[in-house]
């Protein structure tokens, strides 16, 4: 692949970043003395909810305070305390199956299992099952895999692979959204058809894991839709749900893999379930900050630069003597102390930007996105005002690097605000290296996409060492406890990871037009068919 041409692209946008209001040799050292405190054993892992996170999270709201940042969270404070809820099976459920009038119990861990619920503490079920394809429904798309199909008060069955014809990252928000695709048609559960390997772990950690989510005061939760009963199933009796149905699952599978469209189908099969769930309820605060924008027109509106606070907290099964704390010092110490450094140049410049500038340190992105998420649905500004967004979660500062990759580059003109950026500091913009990962729609920015605001990830790319660096870390360090400051961190990386970040912020928050949506673009027209497009331009 070719890389994007950022002389032209930096063109393209309204007026240049304004430098760096000096050469700071002491960036490196303040970032280091982020990390180094928000990666210390002491915070125990900033676990969501857990104490090291809310001692992060009062850190973070200091820092945002000492750089004179106005409070942008709830009742005049830095926080939004962000309500969630813990649920754990309170007992073995029981799961049985009838085919073709035959009644079997399952043994749950080893044939199927059952997801604790948020909403329901008892669940009591003896409903049909029906095969509803990949469990898309779109019509921009084009696709009903529910058409003719009656799944009120029954639970679906649907395949978790990629849909054909459709490009990866489409596919990949269109089968995360299988639950309230389900629900908005009457379902009241959901099985995912997975490879052996897949059906096998979530068999396993279905019912011994617990389900954690936001829980606001009106009951409404991230998972919404057919939530009720989300079941995973062996590979073995998935295929026998199959047996005596109108198409055997082997014959489905080689119409996927042949990019066949797949239809639905009434299966000969009921599924009884019984299970209780216990609750622990708790809350865990995103930290805003509100840089005001000057502009008498512009200043209601703002940009967003954002990382995640949280990360895995403690590892519950170490032995005595072993290494329990999972630091996360890239993942994502390092991004939040890079989103301060930004502010401070913001600040330090002298120059309030044009636009407003909000600064967000999110909580539960290791469950699933979730403090981003409530925050985009209980925004403490009003919704549209938020007009961009850059996503800062775990620059890789393991090498000096000498390009970034921002996913969702190509979806809107925050792309050419991260070419501009990057243009004026010598930094490439690569495309994406890894587009079966799906990473745009795998981080706190998506969120956001989905409530129609323009957005990109950041990351340190794969140049000059970088693909070296990614394919370590991702294989010995990611998730894993060796996350932690004895890693040889380049700081002065940091420091140019934060400068940039100030820049393409400050070209977001500075140019005449905001960021707009491509024209076309299937996110932009399905999450903001209201809001003005851009033309996309041909790439030289």
């Amino acid at each position: 692949m070719k890389r994007i041409s950022l002389a032209f692209l930096a063109a393209l946008l309204i007026g240049a970043a304004p430098a760096r209001p000096s050469e700071d040799l002491l960036a490196a050292d303040r970032i280091r003395g982020h990390v180094e405190f928000l990666a210390s054993d002491i915070l125990e892992g900033r676990d969501t909810g857990s104490h090291g996170h809310l001692i992060a999270a009062n850190y973070v709201a200091s820092e945002f305070r000492k750089l004179g940042l106005k409070p942008g969270g709830a009742n005049g404070s830095y926080f939004l305390d962000v309500p969630f809820r813990r649920a754990t099976l309170a007992n073995p459920p029981a799961i049985s199956m009838t085919i073709n009038g035959r009644t079997t119990k399952l043994v749950v861990g080893k044939d199927a299992a059952v997801r604790p619920n948020v909403t329901r503490r008892e669940i009591a079920l003896n409903v049909p099952l029906v095969f509803v394809g990949h469990g898309v429904r779109d019509a921009r798309l084009g696709i009903d895999d529910y058409s003719g199909l009656d799944v009120r008060g029954k639970i679906v069955v649907a395949l978790a692979d990629s849909v054909p014809g459709v490009p990866s990252e489409i596919s990949a928000h269109l089968r995360s959204m299988q639950v309230e695709t389900a629900g908005a048609q009457g379902a009241i559960g959901l099985i995912e058809i997975n490879d052996a390997v897949t059906a096998i772990s979530q068999v396993q950690r279905f019912g011994s894991r617990p389900v954690v989510d936001w829980i606001d005061a009106g009951g409404r939760t991230s998972r919404g839709g057919a939530a009720q009963a989300l079941v995973a199933l062996s590979s073995e009796w998935t295929e026998r749900l199959f047996e005596r149905a109108p198409r055997q699952l082997k014959a489905i599978r080689a119409d996927v893999a042949a990019g066949k469209k797949v239809r639905g189908f009434q299966l000969p099969a009921t599924l009884s379930i019984a299970a209780t769930s216990n609750w622990q309820d708790f809350t865990s605060p995103e930290v805003l900050a509100v840089l005001p924008g000057s502009d008498p027109q512009l200043a209601r509106e703002h940009v967003v630069l954002m990382g995640h606070l949280d990360h895995l907290g403690l590892y519950p099964d170490a032995k005595p003597g072993q290494d329990a704390i999972y630091n996360g010092a890239l993942d994502n110490a390092a991004g939040v102390a890079t989103m301060i450094e930004a502010a401070r140049d913001f600040v330090a410049s002298g120059k309030p930007p044009r636009r407003s500038v909000l600064f967000i340190a999110n909580t539960g992105e290791e469950y699933g996105l979730l403090g981003a998420g409530y925050f985009a649905s209980h925004p403490t500004i009003p919704a549209q005002q938020i007009v961009g967004l850059v996503d800062l979660d775990m620059p890789l500062l393991l090498y000096d690097f000498t390009d970034v990759v921002a996913f969702g580059a190509d979806h809107s003109t925050t792309g050419r605000a991260v070419a501009a950026a990057g243009s004026s500091m010598h930094i490439g913009l690569s495309p994406d290296p890894m587009p079966q990962e799906t990473l745009f729609v795998r981080s706190d920015h998506y969120p956001f996409v989905q409530a129609g605001v323009p957005a990109v990830f950041l990351m340190t790319g794969q140049a000059n060492g970088g693909a070296q660096a990614w394919q370590k870390f991702l294989a010995e360090t990611y998730h894993t406890v060796k996350d932690d400051l004895a890693q040889p961190i380049r700081w002065q990386a940091g420091a140019k990871f934060a400068e940039l970040n100030y820049r393409i912020a400050r070209n977001m928050a500075d140019a005449d037009q905001r960021p707009l949506w491509y024209a076309g673009d299937y996110f932009g027209e399905t999450y903001a068919p209201s809001q003005p497009k851009a033309q996309r331009k041909p790439v030289r």
